[in-house]
């Protein structure tokens, strides 16, 4: 919609601008909108065969799907990566939804430093901080076990938990805070009853997130892992060193509905936020 008032220029530009932008999300997709009809390739090959691009329907296969779920190595990534992913993120939601809590008050003491040392694993590269946990849990006799695996999960989700629930908070009264206080309550059931109803759409954001960082981290994983903790990032990145198959194209398919649900699961926990901040959506 353009103003009334628009010249030609000013709405060549706004036509520009349109355009530029679908071009860019163009050039972001489509490296991964071609995974999809390549995974129902009939042939063992990574690009389009002669039936696929005209569209015969004996080229087209749901094989690779099948091998997912006969393959005992598949199988047990998938397993490992949801449960690993599920524990780390209540983990680091819990973590990191108290921690946003405490900064956000004004009498946080080293408030900046604090919150640089918990975002750290955020803005250290990753290989640096995959190395040091691999040397400090292997002193604890943790790596190469479920348990030092979640925990290093755990780590690199806090800081998306701590930034979802800050910004959350950034809006929040604490007027209620107080006056629940006042009222007798006690701090843990003012922080269940009337700070965690609020804030729930930013520590459900914030879990997702954190969720999404353990499901598709590798580097870690190539450190701490076992052979029995084998997720789907590391049995993804073995299939292309070790024996490329379309597999790889089926799963990665997969990983792409589910990073569609979730991310239309934090729009509308987005919205839902704004709502209980009285910001409305034009219609």
């Amino acid at each position: 919609m353009t103003t009334a008032y628009y010249g030609f220029w000013h709405r060549l530009g706004a036509w520009l601008l349109k355009a530029s932008s679908w071009l860019v999300l163009l050039f972001l997709m489509l490296p991964i909108l071609v995974i999809v009809p390549l995974s129902f390739n009939v042939e063992p090959f990574f690009s389009f065969t002669e039936g696929m691009l005209t569209f015969q329907p004996d080229a087209y296969s749901l094989r690779w799907y099948r091998e997912i779920f006969n393959d005992p190595k598949w199988m047990l990534a998938v397993k490992n990566s949801f449960f690993i992913g599920i524990c780390s993120t209540l983990i680091a939601t819990a973590l990191g939804t108290c921690a946003a809590v405490g900064l956000a008050r004004d009498d946080m003491p080293l408030h900046r430093l604090i919150t640089a040392l918990l975002l750290s694993p955020m803005i250290v590269p990753l290989i640096i901080t995959a190395a040091g946990m691999f040397f400090f849990y292997s002193d604890l006799g943790l790596a190469g076990s479920y348990l030092g695996v979640i925990l290093a999960h755990a780590a690199l989700g806090t800081p998306f938990v701590i930034i979802t629930v800050t910004a959350t908070l950034a809006g929040f009264d604490y007027s209620l805070v107080r006056a629940a206080l006042n009222l007798g309550a006690s701090p843990l059931r003012v922080f269940f009853d009337v700070i965690m109803p609020l804030i729930r759409p930013g520590v459900i954001s914030g879990a997702l997130f954190a969720f999404i960082t353990s499901f598709d981290e590798v580097v870690v994983i190539l450190f701490m892992a076992g052979p029995q903790q084998r997720t789907i990032s590391r049995q993804m990145f073995s299939g292309l060193r070790e024996q490329i198959s379309p597999s790889i194209l089926a799963i990665a398919t997969l990983l792409i509905l589910l990073s569609i649900a979730l991310l239309v699961t934090l729009e509308l926990l987005r919205r839902r936020s704004e709502r209980l901040r009285g910001v409305e959506h034009p219609v």
